[in-house]
């Protein structure tokens, strides 16, 4: 914007006409209206008595800022939201016209305030609502090239969303490129796509690794959480992490196995015999179930390697093996114990013969 185009603005902001203005700095009217017009400038000196007279600040007059601080934004479209409440629409969705024009650069004003009239125009129930796509669309567009990766994702999930309502899936999908490989967003939306384009069984295997990927993260975060409660010394919240761990377990349709084996790192960790000795037992007697996930009907969709019966008697002796290692030293002598081991030993060397 120009100097002389700041002065109009902020002038008929506040409500006053070129001759107050002018009678106010001590200057002509036509001289007010030749520094709008871009004829000419005003001189130096007065600069600052035409900024303070305007509110503004002489970088805001001489339009040196390209950019709002993130509590300007957030003022700013704190109005937005309460004007899109109380006046017309059209007369909202041009004020923020002129603002983002004013600060054309400014990606976190552009983004936000799109998304706010994207909204804004969805809950109003416009008729014409499809008549603002050209400008709101292009001010996700001009996000995409954000140098912010968040910027350029949360644009490119506007965009296409935006598509999607309009049943333009080709569209839509070509916005999935902003979002990287890894990104389980990029995988959800491709599935929501697969749905509506007669792709139903990428769909549905879509969504189950989702689910199975989920629940390996959640499984691990539990895991470092309940580490970390460990190192603290707080044994209460190692126990419930492991509650929590075994009820994911179940209700992910992981399979026995899995269901019971979280326990046993606390329950070394506390030397509390009868609870390791159950837990051994129970992960021994639900060792063939490791694998049962792989029969669940949430993960119909999926393809799982054949488990090699090898594994799971491997896994079984190691486990075997352990019950002398020096972690679980405090549990020698135990009469659970010496039970346990015995008996599993020689169901193992049946098996082996």
């Amino acid at each position: 914007m120009t100097i002389g185009d700041v002065i109009k603005k902020y002038r008929k902001n506040l409500g006053i006409t070129q001759e107050e203005m002018a009678a106010r700095l001590g200057v002509t009217a036509p001289a007010v209206n030749k520094w709008e017009k871009g004829s000419t400038l005003p001189d130096v000196a007065l600069l600052a008595p035409i900024a303070r007279l305007l509110g503004i600040t002489t970088d805001e007059l001489l339009s040196f800022r390209d950019e709002l601080t993130d509590e300007e934004i957030n003022r700013y479209l704190k109005q937005v939201q309460k004007d899109l409440e109380s006046k017309d629409f059209h007369d909202v969705f041009c004020s923020v016209k002129e603002k983002i024009e004013e600060y054309p650069n400014c990606e976190k004003l552009i983004w936000q305030a799109a998304v706010i009239l994207d909204a804004g125009r969805m809950a109003a129930e416009l008729p014409d609502k499809d008549d603002y796509d050209s400008a709101i669309f292009g001010w996700y567009e001009r996000c995409l090239l954000s140098g912010d990766e968040r910027i350029r994702n949360q644009a490119a999930d506007s965009l296409f969303h935006a598509y999607f309502r309009k049943e333009d899936y080709e569209k839509a999908a070509r916005y999935l490129d902003y979002f990287s490989l890894e990104n389980p967003e990029r995988k959800r939306k491709e599935a929501l796509v697969n749905s509506r384009t007669g792709k139903r069984a990428e769909a549905y295997r879509a969504y189950e690794e989702l689910i199975f990927i989920g629940y390996q993260h959640l499984q691990m975060t539990l895991n470092d959480l309940r580490a970390l409660y460990m190192e603290d010394g707080d044994h209460e919240m190692a126990r419930k992490l492991v509650e929590v761990s075994s009820s994911a377990a179940s209700v992910f349709e992981m399979g026995g196995y899995n269901e019971v084996c979280y326990g046993l790192e606390v329950a070394a960790w506390e030397k509390n015999t009868e609870w390791t000795a159950q837990i051994m037992r129970e992960i021994l007697d639900r060792i063939d179930t490791i694998s049962d996930f792989t029969k669940s009907r949430l993960y119909q969709h999926m393809t799982f390697k054949t488990t090699d019966p090898d594994f799971t008697a491997g896994l079984k002796q190691k486990l075997l093996e352990s019950l002398g290692d020096e972690t679980f030293d405090y549990m020698q002598g135990n009469e659970d114990w010496e039970k346990l081991s015995h008996k599993n030993v020689n169901a193992m060397r049946i098996i082996n013969r």
